[in-house]
């Protein structure tokens, strides 16, 4: 897997929610779903190269998996982790 492959794989998609949607105007950080082995070095040279921009920090959540029951049906909800973006000011990203 060559680098620009690795940096597709790794900004998965944008999370667009109530609270994300906030952070973009507030401090200019946008949120995106990424590989739960995916590190803070890596996410940033993601960003950088696929949308051109200069990335000042870079902050993870993990979200862990929960136990969920559907009928008789019993399993585990997908693990998943979130990358919370901040870019330069004056600098957006064109999500849609």
């Amino acid at each position: 897997m060559t680098n620009l492959d690795r940096f597709y794989s790794i900004i998965r998609k944008p999370v667009l929610s109530e609270k994300a949607t906030y952070d973009t105007g507030g401090r200019n950080a946008y949120h995106f779903r990424v590989p739960v082995d995916a590190n803070k070095v890596e996410i940033k040279r993601a960003v950088e190269k696929l949308f051109n921009v200069k990335v000042t920090k870079v902050n993870t959540l993990t979200k862990r998996a929960k136990p969920v029951r559907r009928g008789w049906v019993s399993g585990t909800s997908q693990a998943w982790k979130r990358a919370m973006v901040t870019i330069a000011q004056g600098q957006t990203i064109e999500i849609l």
